[in-house]
């Protein structure tokens, strides 16, 4: 197979290109990567030393794609199918590079600042990143709120890429900073993303690896059975 994702399912970049790739149904190798396995992280450093996931190796073309919006646009132009996920016009595809670029830094960023936070042993937690990452989520989601006011998706009537990274970025986010009763839009776009089936086998596919999650308790219901 042409295609080759390395990623692991529980990372939510994975999963961001995990959606791009599952919307057009484009034929790929899932190529999970285990840091801890020596095998398993020199194949994934020999194309990448960075060691970030996902990656994703062409073959046919003998190109190595790393960061996951690039992943994305690469796969439009080689591998393109029937969802465009960029849009032709430059006007409409900058505002989805925008909310692409505004979920990456801004709600992933954060979130991933606040787990990583946890996982530190006791009592040495920077409680001034702490505060400050809580803070840029709570601002992004009231933008994101006013934003959706007249929009299905984040960009417009049709999902993009912009939309394949704020799945995984709110579903993880909404963990650690809920959503409140005052932004109905929000919520209502978080919905509508969990039931797209591309997201919604992707989160099936991290089932298993759900236990791993620090706050696996403040999952959707129908994933804490899963994270025991």
């Amino acid at each position: 197979m042409s295609l080759v994702l390395y990623g692991h399912p529980l990372a939510s970049f994975c999963h961001k290109v995990l959606i791009a790739l599952y919307e057009n149904g484009t034929p790929f190798e899932n190529r999970i990567v285990d840091l801890s396995d020596e095998s398993s992280r020199a194949d994934l450093f020999r194309f990448w030393p960075i060691g970030k996931m996902p990656l994703l190796r062409d073959e046919a073309r003998d190109s190595t794609i790393p960061e996951t919006s690039i992943i994305i646009e690469y796969l439009e132009q080689y591998y393109p199918g029937p969802v465009r996920l960029l849009p032709l016009e430059i006007d409409r595809a900058l505002q989805v590079r925008l909310w692409d670029r505004f979920f990456d830094h801004y709600v992933q960023a954060p979130m991933q600042t606040l787990v990583s936070n946890h996982r530190r042993p006791e009592g040495t937690a920077d409680e001034i990143e702490v505060t400050a990452a809580k803070a840029t989520l709570a601002t992004a989601y009231s933008m994101i709120e006013k934003q959706l006011a007249d929009k299905q998706w984040i960009s417009g009537d049709r999902l993009t890429m912009a939309d394949c990274a704020a799945a995984p970025a709110l579903f993880y986010a909404e963990t650690l900073i809920p959503f409140t009763p005052e932004q109905p839009n929000l919520r209502a776009y978080y919905d509508r993303l969990l039931a797209r089936p591309s997201f919604a086998r992707a989160l099936e596919e991290a089932r298993p690896y759900f236990k791993f999650y620090p706050y696996k308790e403040r999952l959707p219901a129908r994933f804490r059975d899963a994270a025991g």
